[in-house]
């Protein structure tokens, strides 16, 4: 059975990065596509970044060109290097895991969640 783990988040001011990390154990983590997805106080929770198997990755418009998204599969870890941070990118950020491809910057359907990791982007 896959687990995630996040880690990496915290409070950042505007105009800061961060890079979050989902760290993956019981399995090996280049068997699924991995994607970040967040979620804001009072709101669903978004895709954002997915990285397939063969390390291909889509991005949601929003943060494009503002995150980069990678794995180490000698590391059995995926990666979300978040620059330029906004107020509006403060949210809980998941990791989720499908053995299946990337359904843009989602999946079709998460097969495996992480517990989160809290991103608070504020002056």
């Amino acid at each position: 059975q896959l687990q995630l783990v996040e880690s990496g988040g915290g409070l950042v001011q505007p105009g800061g990065s961060l890079r979050l990390s989902c760290i993956a154990s019981g399995d090996t983590a280049d068997h699924y596509a991995i994607a970040w997805f967040r979620q804001a106080p009072g709101e669903g929770r978004e895709g954002v970044s997915c990285i397939n198997k063969r390390g291909i990755a889509y991005y949601k418009d929003s943060v494009k060109g503002r995150f980069t998204i990678s794995r180490d599969n000698a590391k059995n870890t995926v990666y979300l290097q978040v620059d330029n941070l906004k107020p509006e990118d403060t949210a809980v950020y998941y990791c989720g895991a499908e053995n299946a491809p990337c359904l843009g910057a989602r999946l079709r359907v998460v097969e495996h969640w992480g517990q989160g990791t809290q991103v608070t982007v504020s002056k």
